[in-house]
């Protein structure tokens, strides 16, 4: 097998972040090269300070080169999109507020955000947030979670979850086992929680088992070390967390995708030899490179499909293994919609800031 098909087995599990509003030769290469399953995008990849229809065909644009050279018909087009501060994308695109504000109207917002998502060509959106807001100084998630208790976060979260699925995106549960209690933010350096197993099932697990009984397709993990149930290792790459409660305990049968690779708390982890392989191991389906700290180069995407290919030819990482986790993804892939960039009407724009001010002053 020639070097750039078994890279591309990578590519089979990898989302990767676009370094700006058009392609540069080094994005071309990686999407040629690696042709991974699905992109994510940020406020980087708009452009931001010119009129809609401006900005709208500029991102059709990149839509469609992306699609050019993966040479890939179904593709996983995503976006990090909850409201609040967690919105990427320039006006008209609705500025919902943070989800703790949506009460009752959780799944109007979501079935509006979706319509917008749609606009957009996007068909995978990293929500909702599972989390709960149980720690008032958490620098990450604080008011981005639906509630303070289990109950409030977790029927909030479904809500959301039920009217992306009702309109056509599919939604991802973050970050699992909960990232609600931290007082230290991933991005930066790697969180820990002195929590046993026990207080996860009577608190943080409680949404995400809500949300798996709803058949959410995809949950994401959380760069977070829980020394009292792995000492070793952050829950992304822990069997414990990943294997024996999401999957043996929870039952979650769906896709196990990383946080971003690119953040502090695990970014040096998974340029080390053999990482990789655990990520694979513990449990993890699919990988985020979002190319946001790390954005001026692809080498480090490129080291960890090279240490993908390492371990699969020294042994260490089993290929039974690497073939459950795409025959998880191909499943879902085969059921994700395609959609192709277009404008909104203005009236709906409209009805959409009109719900935002009413979740806003509710």
């Amino acid at each position: 097998m020639a070097v750039s098909q078994k890279l591309q087995r990578f590519g089979h599990h990898l989302i990767l972040g676009i370094s700006g509003t058009t392609l540069s030769d080094e994005d071309k290469r990686a999407i040629n090269e690696l042709k991974p399953v699905g992109v994510i995008f940020f406020a980087k990849n708009f452009l931001d300070g010119t009129p809609y229809e401006v900005w709208l065909e500029s991102f059709q644009q990149l839509n469609q080169q992306i699609r050019q050279y993966a040479e890939r018909d179904l593709m996983f087009i995503t976006l990090d999109h909850e409201g609040g501060r967690v919105v990427r994308t320039p006006l008209p695109i609705t500025r919902f507020p943070y989800a703790l504000l949506w009460r009752s109207h959780s799944r109007e917002v979501a079935k509006a955000t979706a319509l917008e998502l749609k606009s957009l060509g996007i068909n995978l959106s990293w929500a909702p947030d599972a989390d709960i807001f149980s720690h008032p100084q958490n620098p990450v998630i604080g008011p981005r979670a639906f509630g303070n208790t289990p109950e409030t976060a977790a029927q909030g979260a479904l809500e959301y979850y039920l009217g992306l699925q009702e309109s056509g995106i599919l939604g991802c549960a973050k970050h699992f086992p909960g990232h609600g209690d931290t007082s230290q933010d991933s991005h930066i350096e790697l969180p820990s929680l002195n929590l046993s197993l026990e207080d996860l099932r009577i608190r943080e697990l409680i949404p995400f088992k809500t949300l798996i009984q709803a058949q959410i397709p995809l949950i994401m993990t959380a760069h977070i070390l829980f020394p009292k149930i792995d000492p070793d290792v952050p829950a992304t790459l822990s069997q414990a967390i990943l294997k024996n409660i999401l999957r043996q305990e929870l039952g979650f049968e769906g896709v196990v995708v990383s946080d971003d690779l690119d953040m502090k708390a695990v970014s040096d982890m998974f340029i080390q030899s053999g990482t990789v392989a655990r990520a694979f191991q513990a449990g993890c389906d699919l990988f985020i490179v979002s190319r946001n700290i790390h954005s001026a180069t692809l080498e480090r995407t490129y080291k960890m499909a090279e240490d993908f290919v390492d371990s699969l030819e020294k042994g260490s990482l089993d290929e039974s293994v690497v073939e459950a986790a795409k025959n998880r993804i191909e499943k879902l892939l085969a059921v994700t919609p395609q959609y192709s960039v277009h404008p909104l009407d203005k009236d709906t724009l409209l009805r959409h800031a009109e719900l935002a001010i009413a979740c806003t002053f509710q």
